[in-house]
């Protein structure tokens, strides 16, 4: 095996021959690589600089679910995912409720939590006994940090010491909590975690209570934690349990509710259940965070820890029915951003905030959400009822018939043709090479 040294010091270039050597056909790969690079030089190399040793850029669908009624309001929400039954879905969903009400959330707080993991071998007793002061000298000592976050009304909020010797001998964390406004705030986080290491360290070796006990304190890290359980926004649907009968057909609306709630209670008491449940949330979520240039990965991280927060994963939405109306809602942690980052920079990220009327982050968590539970509501729907393969297979058509390169017209034909079958590749070439064939002939298929 060759180790590659100094690799991100490389032009572009040079970059670029080497991967090409790895790949059969050059000529046509170069071509595609150069084709996904943005034509203006200077937006190509804003991309550049958004990640490391950028080759070209990798193009996802950019699209738009409109109708979402949320808090009265009317929002077209902008999503960017590659799977399109996710927009449809979301889409759908949105209308359906739109005359029912529309989406209710809500934000109660906007907590980020970050701690300074450290050992510490001296006396616990007197630690705990200085800890009063030492929150004094951290608050007083990242004040050059969190000044301009204070003048937009966030700044560090709570400090505490945590004893968490009963998990490893010695282990300590100063915990805090911290409220960014509209942005996510990890960088302005994580300064002040490690401003705090330094304080710390100073601290102990300064004080005269602790001697030379001072000396025996270890900075292990200071890191935010993307479990972010103190910002919970909650997105809520519900109606009179026969005005579903238009999702309900071919069954009848209270069977339907029946057959719903119960699909969200084995959601919530089977793991393999759970798990793709949940993802049919995040289908939604994560097609508006990327939209918004938010951390996808990040948010689904707190969720799925939520998700197992009593120590058995289940459920992140839940259904039932209360005095004849039917509900289903969903409690998640999510941490937004709407300034700052990659919202700031990519020119689409930019748009999507317009497009949304350029909400702050507790708007934006709640239009997020009500994504998420809009394509939950879809795909519990469609699997209580005519099943989720339908609308999939018409997606997985297009997919094959575009890897066979079929022209419109055979598009349509094939439409026509597997319409109600089963879909597989080998029957849709078949179809299409047969269509061609007749063609090739002279006969119209």
């Amino acid at each position: 095996m060759t180790i590659i040294s100094g690799f991100s010091r490389l032009p572009r270039s040079k970059k670029l021959e080497m991967l090409l050597g790895k790949l059969n056909d050059r000529e046509k790969a170069l071509g595609e690589i150069e084709s996904y690079r943005h034509p203006d030089p200077e937006v190509q190399k804003l991309h550049d600089e958004f990640s490391e040793n950028t080759i070209t850029n990798f193009h996802l669908p950019y699209g738009i679910a409109p109708n979402f009624l949320i808090n009265g309001r009317t929002y077209m929400l902008p999503m960017v995912t590659e799977e399109s039954s996710v927009v449809a879905a979301a889409a759908r969903s949105a209308k359906f409720w739109s005359a029912r009400g529309g989406f209710r959330t809500r934000v109660d707080q906007m907590i980020k939590n970050g701690q300074l993991h450290f050992t510490w071998k001296g006396d616990h007793a007197r630690l705990k006994e200085a800890f009063p002061e030492l929150r004094e000298r951290l608050l007083e000592g990242t004040g050059h940090i969190t000044s301009n976050m204070k003048k937009r009304g966030g700044g560090i909020e709570s400090i505490e010491l945590v004893d968490k010797r009963d998990v490893m001998e010695g282990y300590y964390q100063i915990s805090a909590g911290f409220d960014t406004g509209d942005s996510m705030g990890a960088n302005f986080i994580n300064s002040c975690l490690e401003e705090f290491g330094r304080i710390f360290k100073e601290f102990l070796r300064t004080d005269q209570r602790f001697g030379e006990g001072g000396k025996e304190a270890d900075i292990i890290m200071a890191i935010l934690s993307n479990y972010t359980d103190g910002c919970l926004v909650t997105a809520e649907i519900s109606c009179e349990t026969d005005r579903l009968q238009e999702i309900a057909s071919p069954l009848p609306a209270d069977e339907f509710v029946r057959k719903f709630c119960m699909a969200v209670r084995i959601a919530d008491t089977d793991i393999r259940r759970a798990v793709t449940h949940n993802k049919g949330i995040f289908n939604g979520m994560d097609a508006v965070v990327l939209a918004t240039g938010n951390d996808f990965r990040a948010v689904e991280a707190a969720g799925h820890a939520w998700a197992a927060r009593s120590g058995r994963y289940g459920s992140l939405s839940e259904s039932g029915t209360e005095n004849g109306r039917f509900f289903l809602r969903m409690t998640i942690p999510l941490a937004v951003g709407t300034v700052g980052g990659i919202t700031g920079l990519h020119p689409m990220a930019r748009r999507s905030l317009e497009i949304l009327g350029n909400p702050g982050a507790k708007e934006l968590m709640g239009i997020i959400a009500a994504g998420g539970l809009a394509t939950n509501f879809a795909a519990v729907s469609s699997l209580v009822t005519s099943g989720i393969q339908s609308g999939h297979m018409r997606m997985h058509l297009s997919n094959i018939l575009n890897l066979l390169g079929a022209d419109e017209r055979e598009k349509e034909a094939a439409a026509r043709f597997f319409s109600g079958k089963n879909i597989g590749y080998a029957a849709v070439e078949a179809f299409v090479n047969a269509m061609r064939k007749e063609n090739n002939n002279g006969n119209q298929y």
